[in-house]
């Protein structure tokens, strides 16, 4: 009997932490701009147990040349982004960078040239002090 409550237990702390990192889909709807200063696109929290968040960008104003991340709450390090674009054609980018809390990354040229219009942005992360709570975390653009 005891050794089926403390494989319950296994069993619900495991399901638990695999939840948490399945990504967690948000929807941003980038502001309108003048070329060559940076705007909103969207949002989003990066939690402890999780690695990898997502934003699904709806038009009409969705096409940048770079994209930037800040960062806020919490620091965390930046490993890898995949730029989807509307044609579906993905732009796989590693980063590597840690940003500390209330930091910038650096601005992350975005491959094709002329329009490149997103579709979604995946991110993955590390999260930094498992006790600290979240990072929350913002992407511009710059047309």
């Amino acid at each position: 009997m005891k050794t089926k409550t403390i494989l319950a237990v296994l069993v619900v702390g495991l399901t638990t932490l695999l939840a948490g990192s399945v990504n967690a889909q948000k929807f941003a709807r980038p502001r309108a701009g003048d070329p060559g200063e940076w705007r909103l696109i969207g949002t989003t929290h990066a939690s402890h147990i999780a690695d990898h968040d997502g934003l699904i960008v709806n038009g009409p104003f969705d096409n940048f040349r770079k994209i930037k991340f800040k960062v806020t709450d919490e620091p965390l390090e930046l490993q890898r982004l995949v730029v989807t674009y509307d044609n579906g054609e993905p732009d796989k980018l590693d980063v590597r960078q840690k940003i500390r809390k209330g930091g910038e990354s650096r601005a992350i040229d975005l491959k094709g040239v002329g329009k490149r219009s997103i579709r979604r942005i995946d991110f993955w992360y590390e999260t930094k002090g498992l006790l600290n709570g979240q990072a929350d975390v913002t992407v511009f653009g710059m047309k």
